[in-house]
């Protein structure tokens, strides 16, 4: 009898597990699609990724943290580029994402048949147009929060054959100095301590798109992260703890930290009562373990981490890092209020480019993290 009831549960166990995979997979798929267009800034795509997530808070049963909306709604600048995308070097038409990429803050250009003077190995300019072309190994975007006054090429080395010295170029950037977005914040209140909360964050938006064809899907960064939060937020619907477990999908995470610094300056939560805070960013691998930044900063609840990963064998190492000033926790430990961030490490090497898709994103630690969040959460409420 023992042994069928172990059986049994284990079944029921994979069964339970196999199916928050099943939905993170639904989640990824969701988020990196056309319709998000890169959670950015053209054709609505970052305010399409929040009702997803405000939508799937409603659906699982949490309430919003303020009362009434999930939206915590806040505005900052962003340089975009929604229309023209046309490049051409030495005769040779190039792709954007593909072949090249601009610099961030670079404006608008459209000149034909420039000439190029080469300043080294790498770097090509035309000083009247305020124009430079940087040859690369590889192609690495991301977005500003400001337009400069010069217009900054990024080509792949493997994209051209010859020194590059005539270009053609159209190029539309769009300055937006009150771009309008929003976190997207829920909570299960605690049965026995409310006012105790243990909170859950990760950012939903990514770099948007590079014209009018291409986009930058973000798997692993960072709808890895989200799927990840409601999983978790789909659990503890299901299963209310103790304390206030709460949940915030931050935007403008790639523009400079912007909705985590909006939210701590104006909280819908006391910050003192917030007993521990895990974000996470980039989460869809694992073969190579974890990292955990500030975890010298808290050596006690490392410890505890390491110690239930140990005992349970869900991760092949947990690596331990300072403090740093590289994702949504950071101006939260700011405050004051005691933060991990974790990624995952191994697997496979897209980021900030148009590869990192979910068809690729192998989600090899997924189900381990998941019980890990749970079984350290569990901990900390003792």
């Amino acid at each position: 009898m023992k042994k069928l009831m172990f059986i049994f549960l284990f079944i029921f166990t994979k069964s339970v597990f196999g199916q928050d995979l099943k939905m993170a997979r639904k989640v990824i798929d969701t988020l990196t699609s056309r319709e998000m267009w890169g959670r950015g800034y053209t054709k609505d795509g970052m305010a399409k990724a929040a009702s997803f997530i405000s939508s799937s808070f409603a659906a699982y049963g949490l309430v919003p943290m303020d009362g009434n909306d999930f939206k915590q709604v806040f505005s900052y600048p962003a340089n975009t580029f929604p229309g023209e995308m046309m490049l051409r070097i030495n005769g040779k038409i190039l792709l954007p994402g593909k072949d090249f990429l601009l610099s961030p803050e670079s404006r608008g250009l459209k000149e034909e048949n420039l000439t190029l003077a080469q300043k080294d190995s790498v770097s090509f300019i035309n000083a009247e147009h305020r124009l430079l072309v940087l040859l690369k190994d590889k192609l690495t975007w991301s977005v500003a929060p400001e337009a400069a006054d010069y217009t900054v090429i990024e080509v792949d080395k493997k994209a051209i054959t010859e020194i590059p010295e005539k270009i053609s170029i159209h190029i539309e950037n769009k300055f937006l100095p009150e771009f309008q977005a929003a976190n997207v914040c829920a909570m299960v209140k605690g049965t026995q301590y409310p006012d105790s909360i243990l909170l859950m964050t990760a950012h939903y938006d990514h770099l948007g798109s590079l014209g009018k064809a291409t986009y930058f899907p973000g798997a692993n960064d960072n709808a890895s992260g989200i799927a990840l939060l409601l999983n978790l937020a789909k659990y503890y619907a299901r299963y209310p703890q103790r304390y206030t477990i709460a949940f915030i999908g931050f935007a403008g995470e790639e523009n400079g930290l912007q909705g985590s610094r909006y939210f701590t300056e104006h909280p819908l939560i006391d910050l003192h009562h917030i007993r521990f805070l895990m974000n996470v960013d980039m989460v869809g691998t694992g073969e190579n373990g974890i990292t955990v930044v500030n975890a010298t900063l808290h050596p006690k609840e490392f410890a505890l981490l390491q110690q239930i990963n140990q005992n349970k064998k869900y991760l092949s190492k947990i690596n331990s890092r300072g403090k740093a000033a590289n994702s949504d926790h950071y101006f939260f430990t700011e405050k004051g209020v005691p933060s991990f961030f974790l990624y995952t490490q191994g697997g496979i090497a897209a980021y900030h480019d148009i590869n990192d898709l979910s068809l690729t994103l192998p989600l090899t630690k997924f189900e381990d993290l998941f019980r890990l969040f749970i079984d350290f959460n569990k901990a900390l409420m003792k």
